[in-house]
């Protein structure tokens, strides 16, 4: 019999998208209904300019995302990220301000900018490396001890920046890499490593051994180990994976603004599990994707975008992100089920 017969005479089964093909083309088809609903109800939103802002100025958050997001499909949270940036951005200017500076927050290492920022990665990648520690040795939850880094990372920033911030005394090439621009355009250094950062994540995960690991562990943990799969190295790698991420767009963004602050990247860690829900990456692990993930910070970013066109409150902007994820969940779940029934 014919595989044409035994499909009840049609091909479909076998032509048929993936659900994550399909649930990423649902965000994507949202994020553009919103942006037009928007163009409709914000005086001039719809506008080339303020396209390529929605992506430009979220940039840290989407860096984020990517980490976030191989974590959520691996079965595992990572909520450190904020308090990583904050860390990786105050150390990078310690130990790149001079020595004998007037008073304590003028004061640092005095190391050239290069050896600085290697430092502060290695200040991100030891949060990430406690994260695994915890959770693939000591059997933690991770939502419980990546709860636990960030608070331990952010407060280490602020022992560091005595509560405030560390901004002078800085070598002139320490702001080269947050606002060197590209291509002879407005477009930022910054910007560029995000793309890269998403084109690397999205080869990773559709065509190398590791991305679907990644998914099998998230899938069944027990049967991938049965199957003679190291869990504990893969989810050890990712955890650093996520938090050498997090150190860059800390270091990145204390370029950008020439200074240590400890409370750079706050909620920042929600922005990245929200937009990685947003673009159906599952909570429980084993299903989603970077390029649904980036399309759900797009929704993010118009909604968001919108409330402050519409001259909403802050107050009212936490309110639409919380109706937004819950939307979407809702609705991707039940596409799912319709699609599968």
């Amino acid at each position: 019999m014919t595989d044409f017969a035994k499909t009840g005479g049609t091909l479909l089964d076998d032509r048929r998208i993936s659900d994550e093909t399909f649930i990423t083309l649902l965000v994507a088809s949202v994020a553009v209904g919103l942006f037009l609903v928007a163009s409709i109800l914000v005086p001039n939103f719809f506008q080339l300019l303020n396209m390529l802002n929605l992506v430009t100025n979220n940039w840290a958050v989407i860096s984020l995302g990517v980490g976030v997001s191989f974590l959520l499909v691996s079965g595992n949270f990572d909520l450190s990220v904020g308090g990583i940036v904050a860390l990786s951005g105050v150390l990078a200017v310690w130990f790149a301000q001079s020595t004998g500076g007037a008073n304590a927050l003028s004061s640092g290492f005095g190391f050239p900018t290069w050896l600085a920022i290697i430092c502060a990665l290695g200040g991100a990648l030891a949060i990430g490396g406690l994260n695994a520690l915890f959770v693939v040795r000591l059997r933690v939850p991770s939502i419980i001890v990546t709860l636990g880094t960030m608070l331990l990372a952010r407060g280490i920033a602020q022992v560091i920046t005595h509560g405030s911030q560390r901004n002078t005394n800085l070598p002139d090439d320490f702001g080269v890499l947050g606002n060197l621009t590209m291509f002879g355009t407005s477009l930022k250094l910054p910007v560029v490593l995000m793309a890269i950062l998403l084109i690397v994540a999205v080869f990773i995960e559709k065509k190398t051994v590791f991305g679907r690991l990644t998914y099998w562990i998230g899938a069944n943990p027990v049967a991938a180990r049965l199957s003679g799969i190291d869990n504990a190295r893969h989810v050890t790698y990712l955890y650093l994976f996520s938090a050498a991420i997090a150190g860059t767009v800390g270091i990145l963004l204390a370029s950008e603004f020439k200074s240590g602050f400890s409370n750079r990247g706050t909620l920042m860690e929600f922005d990245a599990l929200v937009i990685a829900l947003l673009g159906g990456v599952a909570i429980t692990g084993g299903f989603g994707s970077v390029m649904g993930m980036f399309f759900g910070a797009l929704i993010l970013a118009v909604v968001t975008s919108a409330a402050t066109g519409l001259i909403l409150s802050p107050d009212w902007q936490f309110i639409l992100k919380a109706v937004a994820v819950f939307l979407a969940i809702v609705t991707q779940t039940w596409a799912l089920a319709r699609r599968n029934r």
